[in-house]
């Protein structure tokens, strides 16, 4: 899928290849011990190579992976789910789409579909599907399908508006046959075939009965793809088995065990036991305590930018937060160097407008707004929030300048910003709480809108449409959360949409993030380098443009750990 997705801040710190797609001039990393072909440490998405992992035998058959996940996904629907632990499960292992990106090259390669042909308006995409392709219940997966999904997508009463808002403009699909599908346009828009062809497909004959939204299929997921769902342990873990009967190639590792370990200091020690294969490093952790002997006899770390941005938004319905000079000051009060250089150890860079920092949209002449106590206290008083009433705590109109701050549970990265953004609050006069939530409470909330400030991470695609997050149309039910609206920002928008001219498109997007950077809904904090751990036995371990894919993963017969 090549939606924008939730992730919590700074909290997950690997994502497979096929959960975030990614341009732009980044770096991959890695501190792993290379062929001499590939002795470079560093290698840029823009020669479209890869890191690669020393292989010293041929790829054989068998052993698990066993994958820490930092917070449980809400379902496994693929329709319905909004975050990054959903797509890390499901994506390219359960469920499938028509087209995928080319781990390497970035370009659109089939999947599900052997072929497509555009037409010369742009406003037609007709799909040829593969023959053969069963879903994992031994059904035929067909043309059918797809409109069921899509007609699904568009239903106003099923929980997907995320996804609506990328294809409202399509006037209708419609079967060709079994295996032809064919999406027809009202109107171009730039990034047609990336979301008809990446469109989430369920099959049709599960989920057409009962109410779409708590279809049990939700926590037993039936797919297309290498992967059979086998139990999802609620709090402990989601187990997928192999498909020996995929259609395509078939992956090297039996089984995927996905454990549910929220707290990292604890799937830390899990991760030293080596009762975990993969792992996500905080920035402490992979400075500073994973440079033993053991550690390193044990696991290779790999470092590596994906298109994603962290930070705190303000919600404006909220009398505080309404105001843009409140929200500036805000920002004034965030010391994102210092939390940069003493909490991430530098694994990262500060952003300031909505789009990668690595692609040609993002603005770098935007400069951050500078940690500034002195500007924020003017700017508040400006806007009239002062200590009317003498009880150390700022109010306008009768209102108290306090409010709660929700983080998500086991985001240790999160909890840190926010203790020090509190110290910050509390000097200026500004009472804030520390609100910690486990994951689905913390989505369900944003969903109801029910919150002051947040903090969080967007995981973004290889091009950019922020329709989804930044559309005013967006800020009663879909991913609008803060409710930012902006007349000229929704023109620039729409108008975007329609431009295949990417540097004409570049342009309306620059004017776009002035306007974001004035009205500071966000204070943008950073594009964060994921920081991986994974174990030595496995093998072709690649760090591509778009991160690492577990798909092409093996280990060696002598050090294979488990059997079925």
């Amino acid at each position: 899928m090549l939606r924008l997705l939730l992730i919590a801040v700074l909290n997950i710190t690997l994502l497979t290849a096929l959960v975030a797609c990614k341009s732009g001039s980044e770096s991959s990393e890695t501190n792993k011990e290379k062929p001499e072909a590939n002795s470079s440490a560093e290698t840029t998405s823009s020669k479209t190579t890869s890191s690669e992992t020393t292989s010293s035998s041929e790829p054989v058959e068998g052993d698990w992976l066993i994958y820490h996940l930092s917070a449980e996904p809400a379902t496994l629907n693929p329709i319905t789910a909004t975050d990054a632990y959903e797509g890390t499960i499901n994506n390219s292992k359960i469920y499938e789409t028509l087209i995928e990106r080319n781990n390497e090259t970035l370009e659109l390669e089939p999947l599900l579909a052997e072929s497509w042909e555009i037409s010369e308006d742009k406003l037609t995409y007709t799909f040829k599907i593969r023959e053969g392709i069963k879903w994992h219940d031994g059904t035929p997966f067909t043309s059918q399908d797809i409109v069921f999904s899509y007609n699904t997508i568009m239903n106003p009463k099923v929980d997907s508006p995320q996804l609506r808002s990328y294809y409202q403009e399509i006037r209708d699909v419609r079967a060709i046959d079994e295996l032809t599908v064919q999406f027809t346009y009202a109107r171009p828009y730039f990034l047609a075939l990336e979301f008809c062809g990446g469109m989430p497909i369920v099959p049709k004959h599960i989920f057409d009965k009962g109410d779409f939204n708590s279809n049990p299929s939700g926590r037993d997921p039936v797919g297309t793809g290498p992967y059979k769902f086998v139990k999802w342990i609620t709090g402990r873990e989601i187990v997928i088995d192999k498909n020996h009967d995929y259609w395509g190639e078939k992956p090297k590792i039996n089984k995927i065990v996905f454990k549910i370990i929220t707290d990292n200091t604890v799937a830390f020690q899990v991760l030293k036991r080596q009762e975990l294969d993969v792992s996500g490093l905080t920035p402490i952790q992979w400075e500073r305590q994973t440079n033993t002997a053991s550690f390193n006899e044990n696991f290779d770390k790999l470092s590596y930018f994906t298109p994603n941005y962290s930070y705190i938004g303000w919600n404006s319905k909220r009398p505080f937060f309404a105001d843009k000079q409140v929200r500036t000051a805000l920002t004034h009060l965030v010391n994102r160097e210092l939390i940069l250089d003493k909490i991430l150890y530098n694994l990262g860079a500060i952003v300031t407008n909505p789009f990668y920092i690595n692609s040609p949209e993002y603005d770098k002449s935007i400069k951050p707004y500078p940690y500034d106590p002195q500007k924020a206290e003017e700017l508040l008083k400006q806007a009239g929030w002062v200590d009317h009433d003498g009880d150390g705590i700022r109010d306008k109109d009768g209102v108290k300048f306090a409010f709660e701050f929700l983080i998500p549970g086991g985001s240790e990265t999160g909890e840190k910003i926010a203790t020090i953004l509190k110290e910050e609050l509390d000097n200026m006069g500004i009472q804030m709480d520390i609100r910690k939530t486990e994951w689905a409470v913390f989505t369900t909330r944003l969903n109801e809108r029910n919150f002051d400030a947040v903090t969080l991470a967007w995981s973004m695609g290889v091009e950019s449409d922020p329709y989804q997050i930044w559309s005013s149309t967006q800020a009663q039910s879909g991913s609008n959360f803060i409710g930012f609206q902006n007349k000229e920002a929704d023109a620039l928008i729409e108008e975007a949409r329609t431009e295949f001219d990417r540097e004409k498109r570049k342009e309306l997007y620059r004017r776009f993030a002035e306007i974001v950077h004035n009205e500071q809904p966000y204070t943008f904090l950073f594009c964060r380098k994921s920081t991986v751990a994974v174990n030595k036995r496995f093998e072709n371990v690649l760090v591509y443009p778009l991160g690492i894919d577990l798909l092409e993963w093996h280990v060696p017969l002598a050090e294979q750990m488990y059997s079925e």
